[in-house]
């Protein structure tokens, strides 16, 4: 174990050297052209940007019709349409672990760009696919796809973003996702109401929109050399990293309140508990979205110099808090939809501070050779907690929605206090988000040794 952590240190010592000269290159190729990088980040990360703005328009746009589609658009039954979308998940789970070495191995950029080439192919796919078995191989292709674009999409973003404006690079792409699904829920719903034909053009809209972002990448993003790799051992080292593996529970924790719970429970329960309206619901989510958007890029800059531990602690407490507002909805149905009003735009502000803290700190905990291999273990956890709330949950909401909710608020707690307890085990330079004009390099070197 001492092993580890020496190696740890000495890796995570020298992408500290290397991102200090990439910053002065950085600032003096903006000295030079006098045309300063807005937010501070470059102009390839903003273009990275806007490729993840157009996939979520174009995913926004299918997301709410895929089951709606293949059932009244195919006449595929319910239980074989819930199959094949099914699969686009169950397959990203499985292809996710995979994606790390390769990431490792052939750069963020070649993943991410062969995981949009797999997206499109499988959704232009299911807009063709008139049976069964047509609809699952393209549902497999998509998945693969899915499994691998959010990690390597993830390590591109840290790889692009200097240490300290990895916090406002990870804000700016969640933005540009909300915004984008937002507008694409939007523009779907209109053209959806054409039918068959408005349900083709929109999975292959979508699969167009995989082809663009293909092409940013391919055209202003620069491969650049891989680091040599000098830890070794894989997933096996990776495992072995007390931190990260902390980091890593907590996080399933949080996933499965914040983004399990309040997707997938709360609305059947606000449906069939407490007779509220499908519009209201939606509504809801309208406001969760929408509080993401609009909050996101403060509270990165409010997390710069703050402690990364108590970030994730106070975003696990509003996660308690929502649970309780939820509760008190079924105890006083007088107040029943202001409760879920309140408690969705409380998920939304804790989702800011959860993660404009997860990824940054992921990045810095990584050795640069296995930086795909970390970020492919945080895409994992993500698809876990996705996993446990309907799993588990939904068979317990009909029993006991109050069983529910109170074991999700406790669930909620134990990650908070698994945050503090993280801190301990964070090197000292990873504990605080950095400033962008924060301590110097060697500063930060000293610390860590």
């Amino acid at each position: 174990m001492d092993r580890i952590n020496l190696l740890l240190a000495r890796e995570r010592e020298a992408d500290l050297v290397r991102e200090g000269r990439h910053r002065l290159n950085a600032r003096e190729s903006q000295a030079a052209s006098h045309s300063p990088a807005p937010y501070g980040l470059s102009r390839e990360l903003w273009l990275v940007v806007l490729g993840i703005f157009l996939n979520y328009v174009g995913y926004g746009a299918v997301l709410p019709f895929e089951v709606i589609y293949l059932h009244n658009g195919r006449g595929f039954s319910l239980g074989i349409a819930g199959v094949v979308i099914g699969l686009v998940t169950g397959v990203a789970v499985l292809t996710a672990p995979v994606a790390g070495p390769l990431i490792d191995r052939f750069g963020p950029r070649a993943v991410a760009a062969g995981a949009g080439v797999a997206l499109a192919a499988g959704y232009v796919g299911l807009a063709l696919a008139h049976s069964p078995v047509q609809a699952f191989v393209a549902a497999a292709i998509a998945g693969a796809g899915n499994g691998a674009l959010n990690p390597s999409q993830s390590t591109l973003v840290a790889t692009l973003a200097p240490r300290q404006l990895r916090h406002r690079a990870t804000a700016v792409s969640r933005v540009a996702a909300n915004v984008g699904a937002g507008i694409g829920a939007g523009i779907g719903g209109l053209v959806a109401a054409y039918g068959l034909a408005g349900f083709v053009a929109l999975f292959l809209a979508n699969g167009f929109t995989y082809l663009i972002y293909v092409g940013l990448l391919l055209a202003i993003v620069h491969g650049g050399a891989l680091p040599a790799p000098i830890t070794g051992g894989g997933y096996g080292f990776v495992a072995r990293d007390r931190a990260f593996v902390r980091l890593i529970v907590t996080n399933v924790a949080m996933i499965a309140v914040g983004w399990g719970v309040f997707t997938w429970l709360v609305p059947p329960y606000a449906k069939n508990d407490l007779d509220i309206s499908a519009q209201l619901i939606g509504l809801l989510l309208l406001a969760n979205a929408a509080t993401v958007a609009v909050a996101q890029v403060p509270i990165a800059k409010l997390a710069e110099g703050r402690r990364r531990a108590m970030m994730m602690a106070q975003a696990a407490w509003m996660l308690v808090g929502a649970c309780l507002l939820v509760l008190l909805a079924g105890a006083r149905t007088g107040m029943a939809y202001l409760a879920l009003f309140a408690a969705a735009i409380l998920v939304g502000v804790a989702e800011c501070f959860h993660t404009t803290v997860l990824m940054p700190l992921v990045a810095d905990l990584a050795p640069a050779d296995l930086r795909g291999r970390y970020m492919a273990s945080a895409g994992l956890s993500w698809w876990i907690g996705l996993a446990i709330a309907p799993v588990f949950g939904a068979p317990l909401l009909s029993v006991s929605p109050t069983a529910v909710f109170l074991t999700a608020a406790v669930v909620a707690l134990l990650a908070g206090i698994s945050a503090l307890i993280l801190e301990n085990r964070l090197p000292r330079a990873s504990r605080l988000t950095p400033r962008p004009h924060g301590p110097s390099l060697s500063q930060i070197a000293a610390e860590r040794t």
